[in-house]
């Protein structure tokens, strides 16, 4: 029963031959991170749709989000608050930009001070 999975067909068009078996696409592309020295991160300030608090934006990051939340719990641990990391950016709640940028240089990274 769990090879009839409708839910994996929608979108499909329906098909007379007796002898059609759907075959799933497989679209997993395995995105491998970059060494730190080819990463180019830009660290920038955002104040939008966030109520007016400001957040400190690193984004530009190219890897897996494993990597990208190993980036980032470094970067929460080494300014002491907190954020989060998901979709290629890693958000530090309050405005850490000289302090962001001189620890992705410590670790290797291409930082630069945004706005």
């Amino acid at each position: 029963m769990a090879d009839n999975d409708w839910k994996k067909r929608l979108g499909v068009v329906y098909s007379t031959n007796p002898d059609f078996d759907f075959v799933e696409e497989t679209d997993e592309v395995q995105v491998q991170t970059l060494p730190p020295g080819k990463q180019k991160l830009i660290v920038s300030i955002d104040r939008r749709n966030r109520g007016g608090k400001q957040v400190t934006l690193v984004s530009g990051f190219v890897g897996t989000e494993e990597d990208l939340a190993a980036l980032g719990k470094v970067l929460k641990t080494g300014c002491g608050t907190g954020g989060s990391a998901k979709d290629g950016e890693i958000i530090i709640q309050g405005d850490f930009r000289d302090k962001v940028v001189k620890i992705l240089q410590s670790e290797g990274y291409n930082a630069k001070r945004g706005n």
